[in-house]
């Protein structure tokens, strides 16, 4: 593993950087203190609430953007296309799919509604069949006549005790753009709650958010303006009537109001990921009444700021460090894996295929009187034909079969779910793509050949026996005077 980054000069530019933020952020408080009542107002207008608006934005929207990313893979997967348009024979097989999802990315929930069937299909089985009438199955007719691809909304989970969960529901087509269903998972509001009553708290202002039609959809645990809770009108709020008749509908922008005798300053924004404003409310009395208090708010915002710069330089520097790592298990030459990512994958894949009960084979391959070509066209020539055998090598196989640079003129592929016969059929057509290549380098057209060892994984096999096995093929291959293909294929129960 390559070593941590941890070099003096690097420490002492984050400790200037550290000192520079915290000096500029301390003058700018020191400065607010002693700052006029009107020029503290301008402050938090036009600073302290959209910055605090902006960051619980950025939070929303890291939690929205996987889950987004998440249910679009889902309504392209083949399995699930596939699936649909072969019937829906095996309902087991969509639910182990489904628990797959959730346990992978580590959803809330994860779901798949039939449009042929109006089958619910949820990680625990079957939950029901949607119903047109039925009020609490209208989000799934929403989806399948929206013109968007996908939406979020906020929904009891019926398969988690209706649980109020954020839902994304992605549309399913099939080959021929047919919709055949919705698709997506689900993430729980307890997060975004508690950063709610973590930002409520920290900077001493109410946190809400209202929908196109004026209603409180989310709140922290104290509730939302004068304490309304979720499902509310504001217009249905006395001290706020005279706000929402300046703006029937929430807009994007920054208000002042009266309520219960204190003024209020409100900063309003609009998230399009959930169809929804976030409204940042802070009382008057609060912000001006004392301007010491503001002067420790913005010395924990100096602290907030630092801290943030010092994560995202640590983010920086950790990329780095596992591009690096990523770096170390590929070969430079061809972009393969080398020995060490193989070792990886292949054990990955081993496990795999003795779980699933999948054959499971794997092919050594080495190109012949490599030696050779070198001695005649030098050692970039033999580079050239490296880098093209691995090109010929990816073209003739699938993009989930395991493909390793083993070291000099030697390369490994594992194949994924392809019994012998099927491993062999492969073999022969690298090797006979490899014979009819013509690899140029310096203006000259190289040619090569190589040669196959193919074995099959048994039951109770390491990946050292597998090898092994497949080494002896090869060797039997070379003996038979190369540019061929030969197998050691016992009987597996995985075939």
């Amino acid at each position: 593993m390559p070593p941590r980054l941890t070099s003096l000069p690097q420490r002492y530019l984050i400790l200037t950087l550290v000192a520079l933020l915290t000096s500029g952020f301390v003058l700018t408080s020191l400065l607010s203190y002693y700052a006029s009542r009107s020029s503290l107002r301008d402050n938090i207008v036009n600073t302290e609430l959209p910055l605090t608006s902006d960051t619980v934005y950025s939070e929303i929207q890291k939690d929205l953007v996987r889950p987004v990313l998440i249910s679009s893979m889902m309504s392209r997967d083949t399995f699930m296309r596939d699936w649909v348009m072969a019937g829906e024979r095996d309902p087991q097989q969509m639910t182990r799919y489904l628990q797959e999802v959730m346990s992978h990315y580590g959803a809330y929930t994860a779901f798949f509604v039939s449009d042929k069937t109006l089958t619910y299909y949820q990680a625990k089985g079957v939950l029901k069949k949607v119903g047109a009438r039925e009020p609490r199955d209208a989000w799934y007719f929403r989806v399948r006549d929206m013109q968007t691809p996908y939406e979020i909304n906020v929904d009891v989970d019926m398969a988690n005790h209706d649980a109020l969960t954020i839902f994304i529901n992605y549309k399913v087509f099939d080959y021929q753009d047919r919709f055949i269903g919705a698709a997506g998972v689900g993430l729980t509001v307890n997060a975004v709650v508690k950063l709610i009553e973590d930002y409520e708290q920290r900077y001493q202002r109410r946190v809400y958010f209202v929908d196109r039609q004026g209603r409180v959809v989310l709140t922290g645990a104290q509730g939302g303006p004068l304490g309304a809770h979720s499902g509310q009108r504001l217009d249905a709020l006395p001290d706020m009537h005279n706000l929402i008749t300046l703006m029937p509908t929430p807009k994007t922008g920054s208000y002042e109001y009266a309520a219960q005798d204190k003024k209020h300053y409100l900063n309003v924004r609009f998230i399009p990921e959930l169809d929804w404003y976030l409204f940042v409310d802070k009382r008057e009395d609060s912000a001006l009444g004392d301007l010491r208090q503001s002067l420790y708010l913005n010395l924990l915002i100096c602290l907030l700021v630092t801290a943030l710069v010092l994560a995202l330089l640590k983010r920086v520097i950790n990329r780095y460090q596992r591009r690096l790592e990523v770096l170390a298990t590929r070969d430079m030459l061809t972009d393969l894996p080398n020995r060490r990512g193989f070792d990886l994958l292949a054990s990955q894949a081993i496990s795999e295929a003795e779980r699933d009960t999948q054959p499971l084979a794997a092919l050594l391959l080495d190109l012949d009187h490599f030696k050779q070509l070198n001695d005649n066209h030098g050692h970039l020539g033999g580079d050239e034909v490296l880098k093209g055998f691995a090109q010929v090598l990816r073209d003739s196989l699938r993009h989930s079969d395991i493909l390793c640079r083993w070291g000099g003129e030697e390369f490994i592929v594992l194949l994924r779910a392809t019994p012998g016969a099927d491993a062999l059929q492969i073999a022969e057509k690298i090797r006979r793509r490899t014979e009819e290549y013509a690899f140029t380098y310096a203006g000259k057209s190289l040619k090569i050949t190589t040669s196959v060892g193919v074995t099959g994984l048994q039951a109770n096999d390491t990946l050292h026996s597998l090898l092994n096995r497949a080494d002896h093929a090869l060797y039997r291959a070379k003996q038979s005077g190369r540019n061929c293909v030969r197998s050691e294929l016992p009987q597996s129960h995985y075939e």
